[in-house]
């Protein structure tokens, strides 16, 4: 694997969930985080967040101690983004931080470049 410059980071809170999640569900080895966007929300654009296998259109790096892979025609709306995990009284979910967004919801998961 090839390790490019990672343009999504992965917090601690984030990478500690999506291990626990890897247990629960029990992901294998040959699956990556998929970190990528789709057409729709109430901004323009989703988040998409799971694990899958890598595809010839995909990229591969690491954040944090994770592999990630993202579709390289997601890079122009992804560079730089943080993913992040909440567990607090009023909020519990993974949080974006994205810098290319223009315009996001009150959801969190839904923006627009």
């Amino acid at each position: 694997m090839a390790e490019i410059e990672t343009p999504v980071m992965l917090t601690d809170g984030a990478v500690q969930q999506l291990k626990s999640i890897m247990t629960e569900e029990n992901v294998t080895e040959k699956h990556s985080l998929r970190v990528g966007v789709k057409g729709g929300g109430c901004s323009g654009f989703t988040y998409i967040l799971g694990f899958d296998e890598k595809t010839e259109n995909d990229e591969e790096f690491m954040s944090n101690g994770m592999k990630i892979i993202m579709n390289k025609a997601h890079a122009i709306y992804l560079v730089g983004i943080e993913v992040d995990f909440i567990d607090g009284l009023q909020n519990r979910g993974f949080t974006f931080n994205n810098p290319n967004a223009t315009e996001s919801c009150g959801c969190g998961t839904s923006f627009s470049a």
